[in-house]
């Protein structure tokens, strides 16, 4: 029954990390028109914030007692402005400068980060198993994006690459942060408030940069927006906390490597972007990585 569990909850994770990896992509599609950030990002969070609300007050009514597991109120707000507003932020930004490929290998250094962070914060110890999962992922994702990144650097690309460096920090602590926040409170409470908290902090971020300005952008904008905040956002968040409650936050992050190798598929498929045979091995490698973890766990 353990093992269902365990292979529930990493599949689970995979699918949200696959989900989440359609970001860069509809992200990049945005920018074709004259749409900034901040406010690509508020529009993603507008759309996704009344689902958030409603599962929040359904988990409530159904469940009231549970406001009294928010023992740690000044975490929650932490982790919510760092998973969903610095980390959506930062990353975001930087994908004004550099091209989703490169984006999603900077952003998928978190997993090394969350296994560093728990072995020295969390005093947990590093299990061979996930060692050997780490080294065969990261060995995919190198060979995927060998010879993708040009060595003519581009305006900006170093702003932009630790812009996403800093994304990558912040969801790691998230991430970390959500395995014992998401014990006390349950999986959808939890994933809700933390959502909500990095909404508003978004739509006040907005203001004081554009003001509310929320009519002015082309159509195709506002689908792009919702299509994050939907497809890459609600779903996905629900998926990626539940995984880090079954399997744990350092798994789950492993698992999660997956997302260059899709992204890699979908800029290929949406945005013409060329797939070298270097990407469709990084692929194949990455999977085994994960699978491996999957089924030694």
């Amino acid at each position: 029954m353990q093992k269902n569990a365990k292979l529930y909850g990493g599949v689970i994770a995979f699918i949200g990390a696959l989900l989440v990896s359609s970001k860069a992509v509809i992200v990049k599609l945005a920018y074709q028109y004259d749409v900034d950030s901040a406010s690509l990002l508020m529009l993603r969070m507008l759309f996704a914030l009344p689902f958030f609300l409603f599962i929040a007050w359904r988990t409530l009514a159904k469940h009231p007692g549970q406001l009294k597991a928010i023992k740690h109120p000044w975490p929650l707000l932490a982790y919510g402005l760092l998973g969903y507003y610095i980390a959506s932020f930062f990353d975001l930004a930087g994908l004004q400068y550099i091209d989703a490929s490169l984006e999603r290998i900077i952003l998928f250094t978190y997993p090394t980060i969350v296994l560093l962070l728990s072995y020295f914060w969390l005093k947990e110890q590093i299990n061979w198993v996930q060692i050997v999962a780490i080294v065969i992922t990261f060995l995919g994702i190198g060979l995927a994006f060998m010879g993708n990144i040009s060595v003519e650097a581009k305006p900006n690309m170093v702003k932009g690459a630790l812009m996403v460096m800093v994304s990558a920090i912040a969801y790691a602590v998230y991430f970390i942060g959500s395995q014992k926040m998401v014990a006390e409170m349950g999986t959808r409470l939890y994933n809700s408030l933390a959502m909500m908290i990095a909404s508003f902090a978004i739509l006040v971020h907005n203001s004081f940069v554009n003001g509310w300005n929320l009519f002015d952008f082309e159509a195709p904008v506002y689908l792009y927006g919702l299509l994050m905040g939907i497809l890459s956002t609600v779903i996905p968040s629900f998926m990626i906390v539940e995984g880090i409650r079954i399997v744990g936050a350092k798994n789950s992050s492993i698992i999660g490597t997956i997302g260059p190798i899709a992204t890699i598929v979908l800029a290929s498929i949406i945005l013409g972007e060329t797939v070298s045979a270097l990407q469709w091995a990084g692929t194949l490698v990455v999977i085994g990585g994960i699978l491996f973890l999957m089924v030694k766990k």
